[in-house]
């Protein structure tokens, strides 16, 4: 969070502070939430290995810190023709709201504190994919790129949604491959259609 706040200020002269200083909100509380998660929220049938915990932070945070300076570098840049920014901040809330609730949901699958067995998730999405998580987390990250409006966040988006979507359907196969009473009609990533 102090990093994203540092380098805010390190760019005063940004096209608009306005845009700038929403990037640097909700990017820092997404990370922020994101952490909190997976602290208090997640868990996990086994524990995580660092090396994984350092690349995943680490590949978040370079995401996260590009972006802000990629919003630098639009600096003397015409403003859009439409203004998205509005629209950003409907889809960020939603997202993180949506992603933070299918998280607790999954949370509460583990009974206790030594319990391992996994479970076919219910309750919010879950009887329409099998990853609305990620669903609402490429809401959250579509927010983002609303707000800041530029390229780089555009396609980082694009990026982080096809990993989602290689994940997701991943995570299907394996829900089927381990339960026999998994329902076939539940999707994916995107309800009826994937």
């Amino acid at each position: 969070m102090l990093v994203s706040i540092l380098l805010s200020f390190s760019f005063p002269a940004s096209t608009s502070l306005f845009i700038t200083a929403l990037s640097v909100i909700n990017l820092t509380s997404s990370a922020y939430i994101g952490f909190s998660e997976v602290l208090f929220v997640h868990k996990y049938s086994s524990g995580m290995v660092l090396d994984s915990i350092i690349a995943i932070s680490s590949g978040y945070f370079v995401s996260f810190a590009s972006m802000i300076y990629a919003q630098h570098l639009t600096q003397g840049s015409l403003e859009p023709p439409v203004d998205l920014k509005y629209l950003g901040i409907l889809l960020f809330l939603v997202g993180i709201i949506g992603n933070f609730y299918h998280h607790f949901l999954l949370s509460k699958l583990r009974r206790g504190e030594g319990d391992k067995e996994y479970r076919i998730p219910n309750g919010g999405l879950f009887n329409l994919v099998i990853c609305p998580h990620y669903l609402f987390e490429i809401i959250d990250l579509l927010g983002m790129s609303f707000i800041s409006q530029t390229l780089y966040a555009f396609c980082l988006t694009l990026d982080f949604v096809f990993y989602l979507i290689a994940r997701s359907y991943a995570t299907r196969r394996w829900y089927l491959s381990k339960f026999e009473d998994f329902p076939e009609d539940v999707k994916a990533l995107i309800p009826y259609v994937f």
